[in-house]
């Protein structure tokens, strides 16, 4: 029996949510196993068995939590062979994911980035999938920005994306409490400073303004806390609404507000690709 026209767009809606917001659907995009006999820094290891973020697992050791072999390890400096060495975490052996797994969310605002808040507010981690709480992030955004947001047990390409060295892009629209002239606008495409020193130079383009503010596209390559806010702050004007829209190759594009999707087999190959160019 031929469907009616009217009934395809609904039957592509429902394959779509297929592969995203759905927690039975996580499944990994590719195999990239640690391999044996290749020295690895403990706390990097802990975090690709899927323990949180580096700081995270670094006071699994300093608490003396960690051994390896038997031993108590506090030393953060220490290397490690995987599947040589066995390493325990309150007396249980650990191992990494031998699968890797991407996503991004739509970052509601009201949201924390952390797993655990001790305040009691809503974490962007309950929106994920059960597989996803043991993910890291690449990427904080404050509670009050929504956006992109990276998720990963891929703790290499973390910081690869992360690490200021590496200069990756990420792009935002920005609106704010006024409009701003043109020596406003050149202070922040040449850099202002702000906690932590001097702002490198972004990408500042007008998208839209009338007499009560502005829409801007900003592009930085840093990733310094609200650094953008800051960054406004420091031409005398306010944020009003953040939305991060790229990070690196990643595109936020349709996805709605408080949903996530694995990522497409192109968008990890691009990963992988700046993962490649940068080691």
């Amino acid at each position: 029996m031929q469907l009616p026209k009217e009934a395809l767009p609904n039957l592509k809606l429902k394959r779509k949510q297929l592969k995203s917001s759905s927690p039975n659907s996580i499944k990994p995009s590719s195999k990239t196993v640690l391999r044996a006999g290749k020295t690895l820094r403990l706390n990097r290891y802990l975090a690709d068995c899927g323990l949180g973020s580096r700081r995270k697992v670094e006071e699994f050791i300093t608490t003396g939590r960690i051994a390896v072999n038997g031993n108590l390890v506090q030393d953060l400096s220490r290397q490690i062979i995987p599947g040589k060495d066995k390493v325990t975490l309150d007396g249980k052996p650990i191992q990494p994911a031998k699968e890797k797994f991407y996503l991004i969310l739509n970052k509601p605002r009201g949201y924390v980035v952390s797993q655990n808040d001790e305040l009691g507010r809503k974490t962007v981690y309950s929106l994920l999938p059960p597989k996803g709480k043991q993910l890291a992030y690449a990427g904080r955004l404050d509670k009050e920005s929504e956006g992109l947001l990276f998720f990963t047990n891929d703790t290499a390409l973390i910081n690869l994306l992360t690490h200021p060295k590496n200069k990756v892009e990420k792009v935002y629209r920005v609106d704010i409490n006024r409009p701003l002239n043109n020596m406003e606008l050149n202070m922040l495409r040449k850099g202002v400073e702000i906690e932590g020193g001097k702002t490198l130079p972004a990408g500042i383009f007008v998208k839209s303004k009338n007499a009560n503010g502005m829409t801007l596209k900003i592009v930085i390559t840093e990733g310094r806390k609200r650094q953008i806010r800051q960054m406004i702050e420091a031409v005398g004007a306010k944020v009003t609404y953040l939305k991060r829209l790229q990070f690196g190759p990643l595109k936020l594009k349709d996805l709605p507000v408080g949903r996530w999707r694995l990522l497409e087999p192109g968008e990890v190959k691009a990963l992988l690709s700046l993962k490649k160019e940068k080691i």
